[in-house]
């Protein structure tokens, strides 16, 4: 088994897969007669022969250390994974080596981020460590199939 340590999320390590959503800075405009900031546009879909939906995502808690040998990703159309509740959670990410997963990485958010994995990234599931395990999640709605599964030769564990 081959440990991985999980490092905190943060914008720039994380964008060879996706975008970080999180309320972070000043917001881009105020609205609502100056009531509400707007952080605008953070983490565009990016959908092929589809469109985006939103749906709930009900997982249950797992905790760390935590072992994993199977990832996925989707050709069709990237996932944004929002928690609906203020808790951090384990996003797993791997690089594509030649069309199979290379090293995987993993991150932990902090409360009040979200993510969105691109389009065709290696990614594990959705890991709940703590709170409801309820998420909101955008990502592609259509025909075809969308999900690609990978058993990862050994298995990983992702400690802190």
């Amino acid at each position: 088994m081959t440990d991985i340590r999980a490092r905190p999320l943060d914008a720039a390590a994380f964008a060879p897969f996706g975008q970080v959503i999180a309320a972070a800075g000043a917001p881009d405009v105020w609205i609502n007669g100056g009531r509400c900031g707007r952080f605008h546009d953070l983490a565009p879909p990016d959908i092929v022969d589809g469109r985006a939906g939103i749906s709930l995502f009900q997982t249950s808690l797992t905790a760390l250390p935590y072992s994993f040998d199977m990832v996925e990703r989707h050709p069709r159309g990237s996932q944004a994974f929002l928690p609906m509740s203020h808790d951090g959670f384990l996003v797993i990410v791997a690089p594509d080596t030649g069309g199979t997963p290379g090293q995987p990485l993993a991150f932990l958010t902090a409360p009040g981020q979200g993510v969105s994995i691109g389009r065709g990234v290696w990614h594990g599931v959705l890991t709940a460590l703590t709170g409801s395990g309820l998420f909101a999640v955008v990502d592609r709605v259509g025909p075809g199939p969308n999900l690609e599964e990978f058993r990862l030769t050994g298995s990983y564990r992702v400690v802190r």
